[in-house]
């Protein structure tokens, strides 16, 4: 779940590009009933989101899919400023999911990303209430994407092999 700091990103047609969110990345996971919400450090971030946590719950059992916890600024950026202080703001908070690991108990880790991302926006995501969103895959070449999220004054780019 760590991302690797690159100067360049990498091109080609073997990698997506997707924004950097300034969030908590974060497992969403629904078994036997229950549903969890996980940092990559295995912290449990129920507690902290339970307005996130009640909107997962409408996962499907034993569904894990990996995401980013995010608050949006006035103008729609998100601000990790704002999602640390947001029950003070009132702030509605977003869980942007990006990847699905498994479904309804079948593990997905060995299909394409392409495969992954297209079960969790056609089987998973469909489902799920407003707060719950799908992180767009951005079609433009690494230095469009570069360019634009700079312009935007977003936090930076993912880049994964397809």
């Amino acid at each position: 779940m760590q991302c690797l700091p690159v100067a360049k990103l990498p091109e080609g047609t073997n990698w997506q590009y997707e924004v950097k969110f300034d969030g908590y990345r974060a497992l969403g996971i629904k078994s036997g009933g229950c549903v969890r919400l996980m940092s990559r450090n295995e912290n449990d971030l129920a507690a902290r989101f339970p307005i996130l946590v009640q909107a997962l719950a409408k996962l499907p059992d034993e569904t894990i899919i990996d995401g980013e916890v995010v608050a949006l600024d006035e103008t729609g950026r998100p601000s990790f400023n704002i999602l640390q202080n947001y029950r003070r703001a009132g702030t509605p908070l977003q869980f942007y999911a990006f990847d699905v690991l498994t479904l309804a108990g079948r593990s997905l880790q060995n299909e394409p990303l392409e495969e992954r991302r297209k079960v969790l926006r056609t089987k998973i995501l469909p489902r799920m209430p407003d707060s719950v969103l799908f992180s767009e895959t951005l079609e433009a070449t690494a230095s469009e994407v570069t360019a634009a999220v700079k312009a935007q004054g977003l936090e930076g780019v993912i880049a994964k092999r397809r």
